[in-house]
């Protein structure tokens, strides 16, 4: 080959490769939106919201009309397909009946009136995304995100005559006179929402029970205090369960002191705690009725999620958790080594647990302040 012929190749090639990172660069945001995890599609399956889904979920869109529910099945059905995504409708009816108008009768009673004129009953029907464990999970954002910018084909007006989704005459009137939202797809006011067929209860933190806060109360360096949601339980200390009704109300009067096995669990928590503090680690220290626990480290998140459905754990969490975990005896270095007796690690002659593992910090909750009666 030519060196004329070549250097033709080479410069043919830079701008093939230039034309397809200007493609990737101004590619849209919904492009990315398809997952790698296996989602069922079936075309001729309902996939119907239960109470098991959830409990946080994205609120894609609703359906109202007579073709609300034909139009809400394949919107599902195309984001199982097309986007991978775990999918469900849902049906709600509102029966508006008679209200109250603004006018009373010669009685003064108000006049009843129909909220419509002529239909009291309405059926919403809605798609909603995900099973998610937490309002603020980050999964969740993401895909929202990416769900405000996709144009499913089913909802895509260019190429169906008409749509049943709700709020679509707003869309349209925001589209022309240059609302933000122009820019997103006809699912842009998605958002995150609770599975609406679990108790109002479930969503409602009981808080910590009363005795706990009791036991906690004044405790130096306690996990109550801790800033981030997560930290590393490195040492568990078991003491005698609490369950007499009187003895609970005695403690929390001040006029009985834990018992001797929960004192000296609490007490070595506490030394323990204190010996880690001094070695410059982030310790902290928590009671309840029946053990003491000892934690390191204050993280917002345990790890990512990866495509194969798995967390890949915070370096920093898989850090502790080898620092203190057991290790391998091996006295005579001939045993396989998942035969081998483990030896805990010690600190202050304190021994600790033999697998750390990561916990939700608890935290006192408003509602659990104002449900507690108040001290004379």
């Amino acid at each position: 080959m030519s060196g004329k012929r070549m250097f033709r190749l080479i410069v043919f090639g830079s701008l093939l490769a230039g034309c397809c990172c200007a493609k990737i660069q101004a590619a849209p945001p919904w492009t990315n939106l398809v997952s790698l995890n296996q989602v069922e599609a079936e075309p001729d399956k309902t996939y119907t919201l239960t109470e098991n889904n959830g409990p946080w979920m994205i609120m894609a869109c609703s359906f109202s009309g007579e073709g609300a529910e034909k139009q809400a099945r394949e919107l599902v059905y195309e984001l199982r397909k097309r986007y991978k995504l775990p999918a469900y409708i849902h049906e709600k009816q509102f029966d508006f009946g008679d209200v109250n108008g603004l006018k009373v009768d010669r009685y003064g009673a108000p006049v009843k009136m129909r909220y419509y004129k002529n239909i009291s009953k309405i059926k919403e029907v809605a798609v909603l995304v995900g099973d998610y464990t937490a309002v603020d999970d980050a999964e969740a954002q993401k895909v929202l995100k990416k769900i405000q910018y996709a144009v499913p084909q089913c909802l895509d007006t260019k190429k169906t005559k008409e749509t049943y989704q709700s709020l679509a005459a707003f869309r349209a009137i925001e589209a022309m006179l240059g609302s933000p939202n122009k820019e997103k797809g006809p699912m842009a006011h998605a958002f995150i929402a609770t599975n609406p067929l679990l108790p109002k209860d479930y969503f409602v933190p009981g808080g910590l029970d009363p005795l706990v806060i009791e036991m906690n109360k004044n405790v130096p360096h306690c996990l109550l205090d801790c800033p981030g949601k997560y930290s590393v339980q490195v040492a568990t200390f078991k003491g005698q369960v609490i369950i007499k009704q009187n003895e609970i109300e005695a403690i929390e009067r001040g006029e009985k002191q834990f018992n001797g096995d929960l004192a000296d669990a609490a007490m070595k928590a506490h030394e323990l705690t204190e010996a880690l503090r001094m070695k410059g680690y982030e310790a902290y220290e928590f009671h309840d009725r029946n053990a003491s626990i000892v934690t390191v480290g204050s993280f917002d998140s345990v790890g990512m999620p990866r495509t194969d459905g798995r967390i890949e754990i915070n370096p920093k969490i898989h850090k502790i958790m080898q620092t203190f975990g057991a290790q391998p005896l091996n006295l005579t270095g001939q045993l396989p080594k998942d035969t081998l007796p483990m030896s805990c690690k010690t600190l202050a002659g304190i021994n600790f647990d033999v697998q750390p593992v990561p916990v939700i910090v608890p935290h006192k909750t408003i509602s659990a302040a104002m449900s507690r009666p108040p001290v004379e």
